[in-house]
């Protein structure tokens, strides 16, 4: 487990440890959970980018990071922290208004031999604001419009999911919101509140759980973390309502409630959360997992926390950064983009950033 941590970016005050919020946190295992203060040092030196547009994703490469801005483009940026503006040419305009916007971006597996991607992106049809998966293919600095997966996803000012992530399997998971309408979530002829599983080409596979369907899972309201354990294990984390957010062990075919049951409240057919936050508010967002704990992103929790799922215990593991939209780690280190220029947030100079957090693990 990870005890030590040494923080390098841009000079700003972090604050890492228990942070008196979460004294009371409510969640379904808390009579075992604990929240552990963690030792660090701080160091006031360079980070790896600033000055970001409403970043949401990250994906690590081997020359550095895409980033992807809401507003409608892709932030490359080196290991040096030079950064390139990569524009999108696509058929339909994104739609950044509300929640909506360019959201997930993930490389295809082959990226290094085909140079694709895939998006999803908000836009507007008859007025109607909608969500959409496309192939992208690099040209040069920019990304060109391949193919379109799956559009006529509902959408929102509010609730519109947008992950994407290339499972173990090799399918393209896609996380959808409600759009603001309940009761999407439990319609399986619609595509809101869902988490979807596509082949890489957009087809169906013959093995989703409901026959001729794109539908994974069920019930959710706002799903935006997406993540697998080394034995394929997925889990999902999602906005729940007035608090009550959840990280959830994702199965094929399972029902997560929404909007029947929240918490500790079951009802048969639905499954309930490993963990959740009770009358606290996490927000969560990017969701990543390394040596049994899952590390989750905080909107308006404004920190990372850390999920032990042998202990059934969370804890505060990084805080006083702002809104903390996405996460992810390479062998040595953390990486995780801010979000406080979102509209929601408190924006700090040079907002928004991509910071690195060395990892030392105790001996």
């Amino acid at each position: 487990m990870y005890k030590t941590l040494v923080v390098m970016m841009i000079p700003l005050l972090l604050i890492v440890g228990c942070n008196n919020r979460d004294s009371n946190q409510s969640e379904q295992s808390e009579q075992s959970s604990s929240i552990e203060s963690v030792n660090a040092t701080v160091q006031d030196t360079e980070g790896i980018a600033t000055n970001l547009k409403v970043p949401w994703d990250i994906i690590q490469t081997g020359e550095g990071f895409f980033i992807s801005q809401r507003g409608g483009t892709i932030i490359k940026v080196r290991a040096n922290g030079e950064k390139t503006e990569m524009p999108l040419q696509l058929e339909r305009d994104v739609v950044h208004r509300g929640e909506g916007g360019l959201l997930g971006f993930v490389l295809h597996p082959n990226y290094a031999q085909n140079q694709n991607a895939y998006v999803y992106h908000t836009y507007e049809e008859q007025g109607r604001r909608q969500n959409r998966v496309v192939l992208l293919k690099q040209v040069n600095q920019s990304w060109e419009e391949q193919k379109v997966l799956l559009e006529g996803i509902p959408g929102s000012n509010i609730h519109n999911g947008g992950r994407l992530e290339i499972g173990p399997d090799q399918k393209l998971y896609v996380s959808t919101g409600d759009a603001a309408q309940e009761s999407n979530a439990q319609d399986l002829n619609s595509l809101s509140g869902k988490i979807l599983r596509m082949n890489l080409d957009g087809s169906i596979p013959s093995d989703n759980p409901f026959n001729n369907s794109y539908i994974y899972s069920y019930g959710h309201r706002n799903p935006q973390g997406m993540t697998w354990s080394e034995d394929g294990t997925m889990y999902a984390a999602e906005h729940g309502s007035r608090a009550y957010d959840e990280i959830n062990l994702i199965k094929p075919g399972a029902n997560y409630g929404w909007p029947v049951i929240r918490g500790n409240e079951q009802k048969e057919g639905m499954e309930t959360p490993l963990f959740h936050s009770g009358e606290n508010t996490w927000a969560p967002s990017g969701l990543t997992y390394q040596n049994g704990h899952l590390y989750m992103a905080g909107l308006r929790g404004e920190q990372i926390r850390e999920f032990d799922l042998e202990q059934k215990s969370s804890r505060v593991f990084v805080d006083g950064v702002g809104r903390v939209r996405d996460i992810l780690f390479d062998e040595n280190d953390m990486y995780f983009i801010t979000n406080n220029t979102d509209g929601r947030g408190t924006p700090r100079p040079n907002d928004d950033k991509l910071i690195k957090v060395v990892l030392k693990q105790e001996s």
